[in-house]
């Protein structure tokens, strides 16, 4: 963005030297309501900006090169930087619901993927006492925008440090990591995710899925962390219409 403002800012300080210098050489001598330099500066900020009172107007052919030069510039310098600065505004203001602010919570739960089990542990989460009491964060790039608006939400791919640090992971007390069936092998996406995550947030108590709960990598994981297999999250959708992670909270 910055670097396209300083194109625009650029092309306008060309556009008015450049303009007003012949401008004031070919009006000047020959326009009887030029009276000094300051009529033309006048001049050329009404054309840049194409408000044109027509209170000064070129009688010569280089002053209407000028004129059409000038015009020319500043639409596209100054549509482009509202356009610009609009968007801007628009981010800015919506931060919180496209995921880009940065989260400021603690002890809080941090949800990495929006995956169907993802929701519908968001939607169970009243029902026990241990997760309804604590904010919930939840990092994915899988929607594009906030799924729950009494939820935070980074948009980003859970692995990265950066949206995971902008989901304030070191001060999680509890972290969900959902499989990504987008990927060919989704238990080694997840192990591999949670390796990242248990680097930077060594004490937090993480639950993670896993297709295969006897993943030969999943001899690594540390007592800290319980593997919650999609089968059991299946089956307790199917019956209770809702994720049960009572059994994990009660062996943990």
């Amino acid at each position: 963005m910055f670097r396209q403002l300083r194109l625009f800012g650029l092309l306008l300080v060309v556009s008015l030297v450049g303009s007003t210098s012949v401008f004031w050489i070919h009006e000047h001598p020959v326009n009887p309501r030029i009276h000094g330099f300051g009529d033309v500066l006048w001049w050329w900020f009404v054309s840049s900006t194409t408000v044109g009172y027509g209170d000064i107007a070129p009688v010569t052919t280089y002053g209407r090169l000028a004129g059409v030069l000038t015009i020319i510039i500043g639409i596209y310098c100054y549509t482009n930087f509202i356009a610009i600065t609009a968007d801007s505004l628009h981010g800015l203001t919506n931060q919180k619901r496209l995921g880009t602010a940065r989260v400021k919570a603690s002890d809080h739960i941090l949800i990495c993927e929006y995956t169907a089990f993802a929701d519908e542990l968001i939607q169970a989460l009243p029902c026990y006492p241990e997760l309804a009491r604590r904010e919930v964060v939840v990092v994915t790039d899988l929607v594009q925008v906030q799924p729950y608006p009494q939820h935070h939400f980074v948009r980003g791919v859970p692995i990265s440090p950066t949206a995971l640090r902008q989901a304030a992971i070191e001060t999680a007390a509890i972290i969900f990591v959902f499989a990504n069936v987008r990927f060919v092998d989704p238990d080694l996406k997840t192990l591999h995710t949670v390796s990242r995550v248990r680097q930077l947030a060594p004490r937090a108590k993480i639950f993670l899925e896993l297709n295969n709960p006897q993943h030969e990598l999943a001899r690594h994981l540390d007592g800290n962390t319980v593997i919650l297999a999609s089968r059991d999250l299946l089956a307790s959708v199917m019956r209770d219409h809702t994720v049960d992670v009572s059994a994990y909270f009660a062996r943990s």
